[in-house]
């Protein structure tokens, strides 16, 4: 079996007892335009093999990675999602955190649930995204990685998007009705990422769902559904870093990168899941 950082960790750092569980999740059920996520686990497992132990000032894998075999993904959408809630349930229960690897966006349903659940304290989702991802349900799928944070929203989970430049009418009016803390990408990218706040009243716990499309395309083509316009590398992160402080970081995915044969952008998933890490 495949295991995140595999060459640099030593064997008290990859075992059960570690702090982060990382969960590789090949699912490619609801794609819409390129493909590729199934593949996206691997490579990015693959790729962490290259990295090292440090990343900015810290150091996360000397509290350990464990990594887990890939979920099956067959069979119908609601039964994956709830094999992959009772992963990451399982996972917050035994005190550790959630580091869930995609595949496609839809699969944060079944993370974020099983959070959710192990918990039972309001939890908050920070989205990296260039999609709202808020759409009743696309092409006659709800589970669809279009609709994956309509769901989480319609469950009553406080939302909070940032780098959003692509949505529909209707996710419009879904943002508004289940008041979505937004900052789009225009903003960001124009203006000054550590002035953005999350409302007061936003959960302490938060989790990340950081789409990998969030980023502009020049930074990372391979994904199915490039839009321009996007964060850069270190825009993105400190976005993040900036949302958790004074906030704790239950869990986080990492999803739709789609493997382009280029490895410099297996590399860059790798990068932000291992910087993810040392910023929970």
């Amino acid at each position: 079996m495949s295991i995140f950082l595999d060459s640099e960790l030593t064997d008290a750092e990859r075992s059960e007892e570690a702090r982060f569980r990382v969960i590789p999740v090949p699912l490619e059920r609801t794609v819409s335009y390129g493909s590729g996520t199934a593949n996206g686990p691997a490579a990015i497992i693959e790729a962490s093999n290259e990295l090292e132990r440090i990343t900015g000032h810290a150091e996360p894998c000397v509290e350990g990675i464990f990594t887990e075999p890939p979920l099956d993904c067959d069979g119908p959408l609601p039964d994956v999602m709830e094999r992959l809630a009772q992963r990451t349930e399982a996972a917050v229960r035994a005190g550790k955190v959630p580091v869930t690897l995609g595949g496609e966006h839809s699969l944060s349903y079944g993370a974020v649930m099983g959070v959710a659940r192990a918990l039972g304290l309001p939890v908050g989702i920070v989205q990296i995204d260039a999609h709202a991802d808020l759409r009743n349900a696309y092409q006659g799928e709800k589970h669809s990685h279009a609709s994956v944070m309509h769901l989480l929203a319609e469950e009553g989970i406080p939302l909070a998007q940032f780098g959003v430049r692509a949505f529909s009418t209707e996710e419009a009016k879904n943002r508004l009705r289940n008041r979505v803390f937004h900052v789009d990408a225009e903003e960001l990218v124009t203006g000054n990422i550590h002035a953005v706040d999350l409302p007061e009243d936003f959960p302490e716990l938060v989790y990340v769902s950081f789409d990998v499309d969030g980023l502009d395309p020049a930074q990372m083509p391979a994904t199915g559904t490039p839009v321009p316009g996007g964060l850069g590398y270190y825009q993105a992160l400190r976005l993040v870093e900036h949302a958790l402080k004074g906030r704790r970081c239950v869990g986080f995915d990492v999803v739709e990168l789609a493997p382009d044969g280029n490895a410099a952008w297996d590399f860059t998933a790798a990068q932000i899941v291992y910087r993810l890490m040392a910023s929970c």
